[in-house]
C-alpha cells in the first residue's frame, strides 16, 4: 500500500502461527511476517495473563511495529442486572487493566442484550455503567478506549445507534464497528451496498466527528445470516458481503485505523483485504 490509511489483521492469533514460540507474542511475530500491522488479543473466554507476560507482549509488539487491541471476554452485558453487572464490570475492567500493560490501546467488547427491553431504556442503564468504567480507568492512569461493538442480531445491545450514543455520551468509548454484523443485523440481505455503507459512514461523523473516522477500529469477514441476524462468519469468497463497495465507501468518506478479519480464514483474508485496498 502507498498509504497505511489503514492497518490490517486479525483477532485472534494467525493460524499459521509456528508452535515456537506460539501464543500471543508468536502471533505478533507471524503477524509481522506476513506484512500484517495489527493484531487483536482474543480474551474472549477469560483475562488469564501475567503482569510479566504482558510486558513481554508490549514489547513485542513494539519491536515488530503491530499495533495491539483486545477482544474482551464475551461475558459482558451492561444491561445485566445488579449481581451479574458486578462480574461483567470485573471482566471488562481486567481486559482493560491487563490489556493496557500488554499496549493495547483499545478493548473491544460485546455490550450485550436488550432482554427484550426498549433500546432506549437499555441504554439509560448501560451509558452510566460504561461511564463509571472510563472514570476509573482514568483515575488509574489508564488512557485505553472502550469500544461496543455493533452486533449481528436484532436482540443484542449493539445496534450502530447503540453503540454512537454510547461514544457520543462517554468521552473515552468509540465504536468498533463490524460492518458485517450491520449487514447481518437486519435479516434481510440489506446494508450491503456503496450507498448504505456511505450513510453509515455520515451519520458516524454526523454525531462523534470528522476525527472519528480517522481512528475507525473495525471487524470485518463474510457472514452467514438468517432472519433472526447473524448465524457464523464466513470466508470472504463464501460470502455475499460486498467489501469492495465497502472500502470505495471508506475510502470516500477519507476514513483511516485498523480493519481486523474475523473470518475463519483469518490471515488469508486479512491480506486479501489488504491487497484490494491497495488497489
Amino acid at each position: 500500500m502507498s498509504k497505511l490509511t489503514f492497518l490490517f489483521g486479525t483477532v485472534g492469533s494467525p493460524l499459521s502461527t509456528p508452535k515456537n514460540p506460539g501464543g500471543t507474542v508468536g502471533g505478533i511475530g507471524r503477524m509481522a511476517a506476513l506484512g500484517l500491522g495489527a493484531l487483536e488479543l482474543a480474551w474472549v473466554r477469560s483475562v488469564a495473563v501475567s503482569e510479566e507476560k504482558c510486558a513481554e507482549i508490549k514489547a513485542t509488539g513494539q519491536a515488530r511495529g503491530i499495533a495491539l487491541s483486545i477482544h474482551a471476554p464475551y461475558f459482558i452485558n451492561l444491561n445485566a442486572n445488579d449481581d451479574e453487572w458486578v462480574r461483567s464490570r470485573k471482566r471488562l475492567m481486567d481486559a482493560a487493566h491487563f490489556g493496557h500493560l500488554a499496549g493495547a490501546t483499545d478493548i473491544i467488547f460485546h455490550p450485550g442484550s436488550y432482554f427484550g427491553r426498549d433500546p432506549q431504556e437499555v441504554l439509560a442503564v448501560a451509558v452510566p455503567r460504561l461511564r463509571g468504567c472510563v472514570e476509573e480507568l482514568r483515575t488509574a492512569g489508564n488512557p485505553v478506549t472502550l469500544r461496543p461493538e455493533t452486533m449481528g442480531k436484532s436482540a443484542m445491545l449493539g445496534s450502530l445507534e447503540d453503540a454512537l450514543v454510547m461514544s457520543a455520551e462517554i468521552e473515552g468509548v468509540a465504536p468498533c464497528i463490524d460492518f458485517a454484523h450491520l449487514h447481518a443485523r437486519p435479516g434481510d440481505g440489506s446494508v450491503n451496498s456503496y450507498a448504505e455503507w456511505m450513510a453509515a459512514l455520515k451519520l458516524v461523523k454526523k454525531r462523534l466527528g470528522a476525527a472519528a473516522l480517522k481512528n475507525m477500529h473495525i471487524h470485518l469477514s463474510g457472514i452467514d445470516y438468517g432472519p433472526k441476524g447473524e448465524k457464523k462468519h464466513l470466508p470472504l469468497a463464501y460470502a455475499d458481503l460486498k467489501y469492495k463497495d465497502l472500502f470505495k465507501a471508506l475510502r470516500d468518506s477519507k476514513c483511516a485505523g485498523r480493519i481486523l478479519c474475523e473470518s475463519p480464514k483469518m490471515e488469508d483474508d486479512a491480506l486479501v483485504m489488504q491487497k484490494a485496498w491497495g488497489k
